[in-house]
């Protein structure tokens, strides 16, 4: 996380008079804020410095400062929790959604970290929200073909440098209560590198990527996502969004899980992106969730706000680090991990913890 941390009430007078000139509209704002179950943020910058992001340009500059550095502590933490070096590292995802250069920070981290020069690398932009869960699918496609390899997916979002200026919108408003900054990095092995790495006695064992299903809605590509213009990135949300996810969602994991003899009941553990509080009362309902099954969603959500592709990874890290604390599950102990992005799209990934005596992939998360 940057170091830059803050109540969720001190953001939103500093954010005020940047969104809404006009003081007396100023209650709707405080209002909204409220109402994100966001309580805290970490921000990229120093609050006081937003006031002077009078462009995209430095807006983009700092996301480019600000994020390679963070993706350089997320992967370094993760390579040790999983006591690998940069030099073991074969294949190097890296995605964001809330700037852009070239080269990409996944290029940046190259020579920071001391990765191989011959590492292989793929840059997303686009995916949003659901970027951490697809990246762990597409990080586990790929060591499907190497089975000997060992994988980083690598997410960094900066949302608070996306902020616009001016917009009265619902949507803008919604978006600069809800949305935090974080990164988040995932080491994932491969079959065969998994089985001659036995875990060492400070390494968890982190589950299998059992299976991956992509979804995307056809109709809802004006729901979510960023019209991008010359102030940068403005958010496009509609008030649809959770009327979609309880529509559908509830079919397609039935679908997913009934192809492993599984129902959504006999899953001990959802790993869901804190999408806000509709998103989070939605896929609750769609699925028809016992209260607490969602609670570090909600934990999270609370404590960091959404940090749209890092956000699933950051809830993926409180689980792993909540079985840790507990001790090992039971071999076979199933979880869901899911998020939703522009599209609208979902992302499914079926988890389970394997028995320790059986070789598997490993995943460590650092946030």
């Amino acid at each position: 996380m940057p170091p830059f941390s803050y109540p969720q009430e001190e953001i939103t007078e500093e954010l005020a008079p940047l969104l809404l000139p006009a003081p007396d509209r100023r209650a709707l704002l405080r209002r909204v804020h409220a109402a994100s179950g966001v309580r805290t943020r970490h921000l990229a910058l120093p609050l006081p410095r937003y006031r002077e992001l009078g462009s995209f340009s430095a807006a983009n500059d700092a996301f480019i400062a600000v994020g390679t550095d963070l993706a350089e502590a997320a992967v370094r933490s993760a390579l040790d929790a999983a006591e690998l070096a940069p030099e073991d590292v074969d294949f190097l995802l890296f995605t964001s959604v809330t700037g852009i250069s070239a080269p990409s920070i996944d290029a940046l981290l190259v020579s920071r970290l001391g990765l191989r020069p011959d590492v292989k690398r793929i840059p997303v932009f686009g995916l949003g929200c659901v970027a951490g869960a697809a990246g762990i699918a597409r990080v586990a496609d790929y060591l499907t073909g190497h089975p000997d390899d060992v994988a980083v997916l690598v997410s960094v979002e900066l949302c608070s440098l996306t902020l616009q200026r001016d917009d009265p919108s619902g949507a803008n408003l919604v978006a600069s209560g809800l949305f935090g900054d974080g990164a988040a990095a995932v080491v994932v092995l491969g079959d065969a590198r998994a089985a001659r790495t036995p875990a060492g006695p400070g390494v968890a064992t982190g589950p299998d990527v059992v299976a991956t299903r992509s979804r995307i809605y056809p109709g809802t590509v004006d729901d979510l996502g960023w019209a991008v213009g010359s102030s940068g990135f403005r958010i496009v949300l509609s008030p649809g969004l959770p009327g979609i996810i309880r529509e559908h969602l509830g079919e397609d994991v039935a679908g997913f899980l009934a192809e492993h003899d599984l129902k959504a009941g006999d899953v001990g553990t959802w790993v869901v992106h804190a999408g806000g509080p509709k998103v989070l009362d939605a896929v609750a309902a769609a699925l028809d969730l016992p209260d607490d099954a969602l609670r570090r969603s909600w934990r999270s959500l609370e404590r960091v706000g959404n940090l749209s592709s890092a956000s699933v990874l950051h809830v993926l890290a409180d689980t792993l680090a909540q079985r840790s604390a507990a001790g090992s599950p039971p071999a076979g102990d199933e979880a869901v991990l899911l998020a939703v992005g522009p599209g609208i799209s979902v992302e499914l990934v079926l988890l389970r913890w394997p028995a320790q005596d059986v070789a598997g992939a490993r995943a460590e998360v650092a946030a």
